[in-house]
């Protein structure tokens, strides 16, 4: 019998840090905010309308030293140079954020990001996490919140990264801290909730979210909705615990916009955990957990004799732990694949052996694979050009 609990917590002494949040840099990007792979990656994207993998990983920087952190990202690299074609290997890189530690600071990129993703050969996509968008009060140079986030990866071009180093890497395009990525299967939604250590999100985010939503909707029978959000909304680990505020967020948003998600991806939380969480409507959304990417520490799942923690009432929030890793690093990489039947998402969750600094082998090994089944019924009211 398992000792772990097996559905998400919340912690018991929350601090009300509210007094922490930043404000949001002016977008480099027209409204909806909106970036197409095809304007990245090129024609290559044509190729990606029957299948389609892109690689998940969260929370890889760490200012302590961690010899994960290269371990994860080597690994991550060898993944997308495998295959025997552009359908067969990873078209991109989405981070669910924390790509710096301890804070948002242009002098942490060099080591923790560009150094060792170097030689990753798609394009890195990023929401940030609540480290890459806070403020050393010590730093000598005077900077504002996300400063060094915007110039990586919401730059107007793509172009030399002045604090880059020697990196060949250049920054990347995406119009807001908060967008779309549309793909040729998946519109990839990327949320962005400050700095506070469960999240919080404006009027002026939740009112675009909703918008996106519900156009998201009139294509979802060719694509797939994917949320992505730093602050993981559950989660049975005692370091961070359930987010009440993404929570509250997430299910209010959903409940305007008349839409849920296929699957909600976030960080935040050092390990791998995989829920589902069932609607009154018949409807599950899957709701995961990816954040072991590198940072110094992993966080445990809590005991069922923990009491620092207490579970989420199963009679208002019906979310089971399907499946979780706390003790390994790890990345996920994600398929959609179109058949007769429609989309399926297949996930599958790759580890690297404890050993594995020890012998400086970044192999990995698949921990799980779960398939999510999309088959949604072609809106008739659709109105828009879904085959982007």
């Amino acid at each position: 019998m398992s000792l772990q609990r097996k559905i998400p917590v919340f912690l018991k002494h929350f601090i009300d840090d509210a007094h922490l949040f930043k404000p949001l840099p002016k977008p480099t990007g027209q409204y909806p905010y909106r970036l197409h792979l095809r304007s990245v990656a090129g024609e290559a994207t044509w190729f990606l309308k029957e299948r389609m993998r892109f690689q998940l990983v969260g929370d890889t920087g760490s200012v302590r030293h961690s010899a994960f952190q290269p371990l994860i990202a080597s690994a991550l690299t060898q993944q997308a140079k495998a295959g025997d074609s552009i359908e067969d290997r990873p078209a991109f890189l989405f981070h669910l954020g924390d790509v710096v530690y301890n804070h948002g600071e242009a002098k942490a990129y060099p080591a923790q990001f560009f150094g060792p993703y170097e030689e990753y050969p798609g394009p890195v996509f990023a929401i940030a996490g609540n480290h890459d968008g806070d403020i050393n009060p010590d730093a000598e140079c005077p900077y504002q919140s996300l400063d060094a986030f915007m110039d990586v990866f919401c730059d107007t071009y793509q172009r030399k990264i002045l604090f880059g180093g020697n990196t060949k890497r250049l920054s990347m395009v995406q119009p807001h801290v908060y967008w779309t990525l549309e793909t040729p299967l998946a519109r990839i939604i990327g949320l962005y909730g400050n700095v506070t250590k469960h999240g919080t999100i404006d009027t002026e985010q939740r009112n675009w979210f909703v918008e996106e939503l519900r156009y998201a909707a009139e294509c979802r029978s060719q694509q797939a909705i994917i949320v992505c959000v730093h602050h993981a909304p559950y989660s049975a680990d005692t370091n961070h615990g359930s987010s009440p505020a993404m929570i509250a967020f997430l299910e209010s948003s959903f409940k305007a916009a008349g839409v849920k998600p296929d699957i909600v991806f976030s960080g935040h939380v050092h390990n791998y955990q995989r829920f589902s969480k069932a609607y009154e409507d018949g409807t599950v959304v899957p709701y995961v957990v990816a954040g072991a990417g590198g940072y110094a520490d992993l966080h445990r799942v809590a005991a069922i004799n923990d009491t620092t923690v207490e579970d989420l009432p199963p009679s208002i929030h019906q979310v089971r732990l399907e499946n979780y890793c706390d003790s390994r690093y790890g990345f996920l990489n994600v398929a959609l694949e179109k058949s007769d039947e429609g989309l399926s998402l297949i996930g599958e969750y790759y580890t690297l052996s404890p050993d594995a600094v020890r012998h400086g082998n970044p192999a990995v090994t698949l921990f799980e694979r779960f398939v999510v089944p999309l088959r949604h019924a072609a809106s008739e009211l659709a109105n828009v050009d879904c085959l982007v």
